[in-house]
């Protein structure tokens, strides 16, 4: 009985375990990395911005934009330290082309799912604006 419970358990453990290590990245991925400049509104903090777009805007934006994982980063060492960007990870070239098809082009429907997006849009501008530094793709070789 006890190695019964014990093999289940150990069953359990290993499919809740098993999303942790499906998140690689893959050859063919695509990396689309920016550097931003954050303007904080009066009265908001970076931990309250921070909380807000990592877990409100994050899991919206990524419901209306299939294929791709949005993650928010700092620099800790180098040109960059104590900066804020984005990471977006992608499937394919073909997932970015879809959405968009040139640089600086929105396709129609990447328009059509920031529509859906609006509210929380202006909502993020009520706590901070942001410039863009710098913006590059890169493909997992």
């Amino acid at each position: 009985m006890k190695t019964r419970t014990l093999l289940f358990l150990y069953l359990i453990l290993g499919f809740s375990l098993t999303p942790l290590t499906a998140q690689n990245l893959q050859k063919g991925n695509l990396l689309g990395t920016h550097v931003i400049n954050i303007t904080l509104a009066p009265n908001v903090t970076m931990e309250k911005f921070l909380d807000f777009y990592t877990n409100k805007f994050i899991p919206e934006y990524e419901k209306n934009f299939p294929g791709i994982k949005l993650y928010v980063i700092k620099g800790i060492r180098g040109e960059n330290e104590n900066k804020f960007g984005l990471v977006y990870v992608l499937k394919s070239t073909e997932v970015r082309d879809k959405y968009w098809p040139q640089k600086d082009v929105s396709s129609d429907v990447t328009q059509a799912g920031m529509k859906k997006l609006e509210p929380l849009v202006e909502e993020r501008k009520k706590l901070a604006t942001w410039t863009e530094a710098s913006q590059t793709d890169w493909i997992i070789l």
